[in-house]
């Protein structure tokens, strides 16, 4: 059975557990990494990753984009959002349908 995991800090990462997520938390960009390519290789099929993490650690990102799995989802952290998140799925539904269909 595929995972999903959540990666970033402690506080943003910790009540993901709760819901049965696989929840790692690291302190630094090289960590992150590390972990990101360990869960890329085991049975995770979706990695969340917190904004401000996913900005330290773009080209390792980048190198799944094309990949079926694992999906890796941004999501806001602690602090809020950054909108990299939801650019990305406006980048992605334009690519998918020829048009950006979320724009207001």
């Amino acid at each position: 059975m595929y995972k999903v995991s959540v990666l970033g800090d402690r506080e943003s990462v910790l009540g993901f557990k709760a819901l049965g997520f696989n929840a790692v938390a690291v302190d630094d960009a090289e960590t992150a990494r590390e972990k990101l390519h360990e869960l890329a290789e085991e049975d995770t099929a979706i990695i969340y990753i917190t904004e401000q993490l996913a900005v330290k650690i773009k080209d390792d990102i980048d190198r799944y984009k094309d990949d079926v799995r694992p999906a890796i989802i941004l999501i806001p952290g602690k602090d809020g959002t950054l909108g990299i998140g939801m650019n990305g799925v406006h980048a992605t539904v334009e690519r998918a349908v020829g048009a950006d269909i979320l724009d207001n």
